[in-house]
């Protein structure tokens, strides 16, 4: 069933709910998966340009999880039937305005917080054009070089599950020097 059927069911984003390897068990709407902290899958998206900088942001005083909090890579959860590198695709279109770009799969890994769980899959992309956020999501962005981001994240308050994806990227950032 597509998303836009079961949108008809639910009347809201659905999301698919995943078991412990990853495997999907059911659906849900969006707002259920919020509320009662389900296993779903997600991405993020480091952005990068090309002079090696990283682009790192403020979320929104409005966000439902983590507001105001600070955070290396854009993202989000995946919609019902939705593969993995299409929802990176969208959300890094839809948070930061980066349209026609190739897009590189780093890592798989899994987080459970006390406020979200989920398989998350993080990719990368290389962009040199503007950056126009999506505002209910960014308040305030810029790049930054990787060395500063490194001190940066231990003076700011980072979103857990993007440090947690941020420091399994370093692990394999560093074991393929």
């Amino acid at each position: 069933m597509s998303d836009g059927e079961l949108r008809g069911l639910f009347g809201t984003e659905t999301l698919e709910l995943v078991d412990g390897e990853n495997k999907v068990v059911g659906v849900a709407p969006r707002s259920q998966v919020r509320r009662e902290n389900l296993l779903h899958r997600g991405v993020g998206i480091l952005c990068w340009n090309s002079e090696g900088q990283l682009y790192v942001h403020r979320r929104t005083a409005v966000k439902d999880v983590f507001p105001s909090y600070y955070d290396m890579m854009v993202g989000g959860a995946l919609e019902a039937g939705e593969a993995y590198q299409t929802a990176a695709l969208r959300e890094v279109q839809e948070e930061l305005g980066v349209g026609d770009c190739e897009i590189r799969y780093l890592l798989e890994t899994l987080y459970e917080g006390p406020k979200n769980k989920s398989w998350i899959q993080l990719f990368e992309v290389t962009w040199d054009g503007p950056i126009r956020w999506q505002e209910e999501e960014i308040c305030w962005g810029q790049w930054m070089d990787f060395e500063r981001v490194l001190s940066w994240i231990e003076e700011v308050p980072i979103v857990p599950d993007g440090r947690q994806v941020f420091q399994d990227y370093l692990k394999l950032r560093n074991s393929t020097r």
